[in-house]
């Protein structure tokens, strides 16, 4: 691991102490996990420079202060940097529990055989007692006359010396952090620079334009490529990558995507051209048009083939699905997260039921709406047809990927799919399982699963070729995604739904309901977050029945102002909450019409149930509630599109326009006006007699 200056030091010179603790934190945890870990860093003359300046400052009169200041020397600002630097190393780690040392270097020990035999003997030593341990080159007294321009000698500045030691103690893998998410094909500051996510030397050495050095260190990323090309040459992979994110180090391991890779193979990597995020896009266009060509009955042979393909892959989904668990299990996630991510055997017999439902639905595209005779003999049609590509964003679900892209499918949709990091080994086999039953004639490129949070946001940029954006996930990735694009987006920020138990309900059904919207499965969006009842149910024993009977389901509840105090409960901190786990608020209400206010203000518009034997009372909720749906005496996890008879759903919309609540084939639709006649024109509509007959719909 190999440390710049410009990571472990703010622009002011002094020590960035956030940074330097969240990369202990990392490599403590790579320790704790078996890894052996060596550090590079940069740092030392950066932080003695800032050191000195100050400490010339204090010292002078005020007199020395008008005089030209000269330039520090180099190597003493080296000498007092190094000191300080590795006594803050040594007192991060300590508070880790870990043990670091301190291996000072010169470009001249690595011509000496015998110093390399130790150096790897030492290392070693240290590695095996678990300990640490932190190079850097000893510029206090090296012999460089510039030592910050000369690139002479066998290294030349820390990132040639991660290399180098990289080579000597034949290392697995090299990180170099830098201050930019990975080399890019020109100045990162230039918005037309991409990053390149594969180095192939034959490829982008000539294409790529490097900005200014680093503002610190010595190097820049030029010296981090040289360093990393001649390291993949000999058989060490690369990768750079951030520093100044607080955990790309795991998730480099983790085998996410990120920063960039150089590798001594990669060459011959069937991957070789980088597909960009609008070819992506067009190709998912292409592949769309191409299926709307085919016939009604092909079109369900697919979806009939992606069933069977879940049923007989079963074995290696779930293999895929348990180690992303696992390693949800290792990182700590919530429950509600791990619920959604777990894929048991019959969640995906589910999904192939879902999936042949939807084969057999009506055929959906090309279907007559509205026939009408403008004039003789001039007949409009209204037909229904694709959006076009969908851009769906989730998270943690990898059954969404599937109902999602059969739906596409049966609406003839091109479909672009970004999953979460922690469902990323299922999404990949769930997508491979699909696609590969793809006939050529539409190609696999129809749906293509987007791996990098780079190319989200390339994505997000494409208007003109990305028809819909349908963000399924927290409120923090819906409200980022509609602050992010100019495309429609379709979705839902909250789930907070609420039951309403009136006084006149039958409590023994409101019991049942109310432990049913909440136990069924609290993580969903549809599950009850809210139960509000009526205040003559706390005086006839009825409240005291429905609070019991979550207790002993081990609901956790939290109180409204009025309830918390009559229940002896926590007081809830807002009433606009989603708990998404075994925990709801409890508010007392006046009546109905206090109820609906409560809801229209604190709801977010998804789905709400009154249980009640009035029907004017229900009736009076029904129409009131501006939520996408409204149940009477009916859990709210009945809001499901598979439940609704959709088939499947590709997310629950509040919106108001287009599509609102489970969205299934119908919300993924639009329409097109057909015309058809016999040589008309306008002319100014003169001796034109418009009828406007409503003509019966065929086939």
């Amino acid at each position: 691991m190999k440390v710049g200056t410009a990571v472990v030091t703010r622009s002011d010179g002094r020590l960035a102490l956030g940074r330097i603790g969240a990369l202990c934190e990392q490599l403590k945890e790579l320790s704790s996990q078996g890894y052996e870990v060596i550090l590079v860093t940069s740092g030392a003359v950066g932080l003695g420079r800032q050191r000195l300046r100050y400490r010339k400052l204090a010292n002078s009169s005020f007199s020395d202060l008008q005089k030209p200041q000269e330039e520090l020397d180099g190597k003493a600002c080296a000498a007092v940097g190094q000191s300080s630097l590795m006594a803050l190393y040594d007192t991060m780690f300590s508070q880790l529990d870990v043990t670091s040392s301190q291996l000072l270097v010169n470009d001249g020990f690595f011509r000496d055989s015998g110093f390399r035999k130790q150096l790897s003997d030492t290392v070693n030593s240290l590695l095996d007692l678990r300990v640490i341990p932190i190079f850097n080159e000893n510029d206090a007294v090296s012999t460089r006359k510039a030592p910050y321009e000369d690139s002479s000698g066998i290294f030349w500045d820390n990132d040639s010396l991660a290399g180098l030691l990289a080579l000597e103690l034949k290392a697995d893998l090299l990180v170099l952090l830098s201050d930019v998410e990975g080399l890019y094909s020109g100045p990162p500051s230039d918005p037309n620079s991409r990053l390149i996510h594969t180095y192939i030397k034959e490829k982008h050495q000539g294409e790529i334009t490097f900005g200014d050095k680093s503002r610190l260190g010595r190097g820049g990323m030029t010296a981090k490529v040289n360093a990393a090309v001649c390291a993949a040459h000999a058989g060490i992979p690369v990768i750079i990558t951030s520093g100044y994110a607080t955990n790309n180090i795991i998730r480099v391991l983790q085998g996410e995507r990120i920063g960039t890779v150089f590798h001594k193979d990669a060459h011959l990597w069937t991957n070789i051209k980088e597909v960009s995020a609008r070819e992506m896009a067009v190709a998912a266009r292409e592949g769309s048009r191409r299926l709307q060509i085919l016939k009604s009955e092909e079109r369900r042979k697919i979806l009939l083939a992606i069933a069977d393909a879940l049923e007989t892959s079963e074995s290696m989904i779930r293999h895929e699905n348990e180690a992303d668990v696992a390693d949800a299990v290792a990182t700590g996630y919530e429950k509600s997260l791990m619920s959604r991510l777990i894929l048991k055997q019959e969640k995906i017999s589910s999904l192939a039921k879902s999936v042949r439902m939807l084969a057999d639905m009506e055929e959906p595209i090309g279907q007559i709406l509205k026939r009408t005779e403008l004039v003789d003999k001039l007949i409009l049609e209204k037909i229904s047809c694709p959006l076009g590509v969908l851009l769906v964003i989730f998270e943690s679900r990898p059954d969404a990927l599937v109902q999602i892209a059969a739906l596409a499918i049966r609406s003839g949709n091109g479909l672009l799919l970004k999953g979460g990091k922690e469902a990323r080994r299922s999404n990949a086999i769930l997508h491979k399982v699909i696609t590969s039953v793809m006939p050529d004639t539409v190609g696999d490129k129809l749906i293509g699963l987007v791996t990098s949070r780079d190319e989200i946001l390339d994505l997000l940029k494409l208007d003109d070729v990305i028809d819909l954006v349908v963000p399924r996930g927290s409120n923090k990735l819906v409200s980022q995604i509609k602050e992010s694009t100019k495309i429609p987006v379709l979705g839902h920020a909250d789930g907070i739904c609420h039951v309403y138990v009136d006084k006149s309900a039958n409590i023994d059904m409101a019991k049942q309901i109310v432990r049913d919207a909440k136990t069924d499965y609290p993580a969903a969006c549809n599950a009850m977050e809210t139960l509000l009842v009526h205040k003559d149910l706390s005086n006839n024993g009825g409240l005291h029945e429905l609070v019991l009977e979550l207790q002993r389901e081990g609901v956790k509840m939290f109180g409204g102002p009025r309830a918390s105090g009559l229940l002896n409960i926590a007081e809830t901190n807002t009433f606009h909450h989603e708990y998404s786990s075994l925990a709801c608020t409890v508010e007392i209400v006046e009546d109905v019409f206090a109820a609906i206010d409560h809801i229209n203000q604190h709801g977010s518009a998804h789905t709400e149930c009154i249980v009640t034997e009035d029907s004017e009372v229900a009736e009076t909720f029904l129409s009131q509630v501006d939520s996408a749906a409204v149940f009477h005496n009916a859990s709210t996890r009945f809001c499901d599109g598979a439940r609704f008879g959709l088939g499947a759903e590709v997310g629950i919309s509040t919106s108001r326009i287009h599509a609102r609540g489970p969205v299934g084939v119908e919300g993924l639709l639009t329409n097109r006006w057909i015309l058809r006649g016999s040589g008309h024109v306008v002319d100014g509509d003169q001796g034109i007699n418009y009828t406007y007959k409503e003509l019966p719909l065929k086939a």
